[in-house]
Formats: structure tokens, C-alpha cells, sequence
């Protein structure tokens, strides 16, 4: 009888495997702690047991994986929630399915020991940045909140070498810098940061890392099963953290295991959305008002079509 039982649940578990539906999901950059619950679902076999055989990709160029959605050439992007309504807003074909990260991570950092303590200290200051547009429109924010504006700051591109512009001097505050990410480097490095979150200088609050799918696969039931899957990973990440964190380094990940990652899983971990699939309408339509207000998208499309509860 043993061995009958050995042998049916074999037969069940290659009949599974033959039976998962294949679906692509593009990150948004390299893997790092932002991901967790997508890789943390994998590895407990949540995708699996809902008929999926799940394939994370991370690509060459950040800005690729929504267009290749919208091109029908992958099925899921993780992206950013300002990304997608612009994009959306260009003509893009993508929605909204879940929230992975539910808060800002994005924020205004200086050196904790610097001249800076109060955001209306950057008159006459360098800022850098990474990327024009977005980051420089949640500064101006927050410099009118201080009373400032972008003329009184000289604004500099620094690409993606936003603490070591800090450190060298060539500027004395940065827009861009993940609270989670910049900061514990900063600590790591012996040169520890202040930051001005966003949320709490004007920005009204969104989602930094959200799940886009093609606007025509809205119907497909391996977006829902995909969505019950990562939302029973985010639960699972969230009561077993260490186990979680495990997982997260297991394999061909284990060189992810170090401090900084270590320290950026800790600060990340309250950040993620519990019920990834639930959307909040209004504060959708806030921020995307807020785009419409500082110039960043001309017009804002019905939110049905952009952002969804999947059915």
C-alpha cells in the first residue's frame, strides 16, 4: 500500500507539473529585498499549487519590462505606479493588477552630520538627481512646502551615484535615494543620512512597486491565480521572517546574503501591501490628479482602465 501511495503521488505530481501554465514575470531591476514576496511564493510552492510554473527575469534595461507587457512579449512587469500612469498616458495598454511595495520609498537625503537639517536650508544648495521628471517634480514639492523653489537650488545629474555624490561633496542633498536602500549603504559606509520623506513634505502617498499586465489579459485567470498566490507569500514573509529570509537567499540567490540586504529586508518588510490584489480607487485618482498638476501626464484616462481589482 506504501508503495501504491508512492507511486499515485508521483503520477499526481507529474501530471502537475504538466498541467502548470507558464507565465513571465519581468522585474524591475536586479533582485533585491523588494521582491520578496514574489520569490518567497516560489520557493513555498504557492505559484505551483495554483497551476502556474512562474519565470522572474530581471533586465538589461529597467525602463524595457512594461513595454514588452504592452507588446504582449511577457505577461507581468513590476514597475512603478508614477511610471505606469505616464506610460498609460502615452498609449500604453497596461493595468494596474497588484501593489507589491504600498508606501513611497523614494525620498530627499542628506548627511546626517552636514549643514542641512531643515529642507528650506537647500536655498542656494546642489541637488542631484538620477532621473528628470519625476524625482525633480516630488522636489519642487517639497521645496514649496519650505517655501522654495527649483530656482533657488542648482539641480545636477548624478545618474545613479546618489550617496557617492554626497560623500565627494559635489552635492549636498540627493532626490531619488530609497530609504531602504541608500540609507543603510550610507550607514554601512560610516557616513550615516538624514532623509525627508515625501509623503510627509506635500507628495500625496502611492505605491513605489506595483504589478502591470497587459490591459487585454485583465480576464486571464493566471493573473488572479497569480495574485492569491503572492498575496498567501506576503502573508507567509510577514509571520516567518527569518524562514522567509532563508528562502530568499537560497540558491542561486546566496549572494544576496550580506549586510546591506539583510538591513534593507528589515526596513522593507513593513512596506509591503498584505492584500497586494486590493485597490484603493481614490488614492489612485489622487496621485494621478497630482501628475496631471505638476505636468507629467496631459490627461488621466478612466482609473478602470488603468488600475483593477482582478475579477
Amino acid at each position: 500500500m506504501k508503495k501504491l501511495a508512492l507511486i499515485l503521488a508521483t503520477l499526481l505530481l507529474f501530471a502537475t507539473q504538466a498541467q502548470a501554465e507558464k507565465l513571465t514575470v519581468l522585474l524591475d531591476w536586479f533582485v533585491n529585498p523588494d521582491h520578496a514576496p514574489l520569490f518567497v511564493a516560489q520557493e513555498k510552492g504557492f505559484f505551483a499549487a495554483r497551476g502556474l510554473d512562474v519565470e522572474f527575469i530581471a533586465p538589461s534595461n529597467p525602463n524595457d519590462p512594461p513595454k514588452l507587457v504592452a507588446a504582449g512579449q511577457a505577461d507581468i512587469a513590476v514597475s512603478y505606479q508614477h511610471q505606469h500612469q505616464m506610460q498609460v498616458a502615452e498609449g500604453l495598454p497596461l493595468t494596474r493588477i497588484a501593489t507589491l511595495v504600498a508606501t513611497p520609498l523614494n525620498s530627499l537625503v542628506v548627511l546626517k552630520d552636514g549643514p542641512i537639517k531643515t529642507i528650506a536650508d537647500l536655498k542656494g544648495k546642489t541637488v542631484g538627481y538620477s532621473v528628470g521628471g519625476f524625482e525633480t517634480a516630488l522636489l519642487e514639492v517639497m521645496l514649496e512646502k519650505a517655501g522654495l523653489t527649483l530656482d533657488d537650488v542648482k539641480l545636477v545629474n548624478v545618474n545613479f551615484s546618489l550617496s557617492p555624490s554626497l560623500f565627494s561633496g559635489q552635492c549636498d542633498a540627493v532626490i531619488g535615494a530609497f530609504r531602504n536602500f541608500e540609507l543603510n549603504q550610507m550607514d554601512i559606509e560610516g557616513r550615516p543620512g538624514r532623509a525627508f520623506f515625501v509623503e510627509e513634505h506635500g507628495v500625496p502617498p502611492y505605491d513605489e512597486l506595483i504589478l502591470a499586465a497587459n490591459a487585454k489579459s485583465v480576464g486571464d485567470p493566471r493573473l488572479r491565480a497569480f495574485v492569491d498566490a503572492l498575496e498567501e507569500g506576503v502573508q507567509y514573509l510577514v509571520n516567518h521572517p527569518e524562514e522567509s529570509w532563508k528562502l530568499f537567499v537560497a540558491g542561486d540567490r546566496s549572494g544576496l546574503d550580506d549586510d546591506l540586504n539583510r538591513r534593507a529586508w528589515r526596513d522593507t518588510l513593513p512596506r509591503f501591501a498584505l492584500r497586494p490584489g486590493a485597490l484603493d480607487r481614490a488614492r489612485y485618482a489622487r496621485f494621478a490628479d497630482f501628475l496631471k498638476a505638476r505636468k507629467l501626464v496631459d490627461s488621466v484616462p478612466e482609473l478602470s482602465t488603468w488600475a483593477v481589482e482582478l475579477p
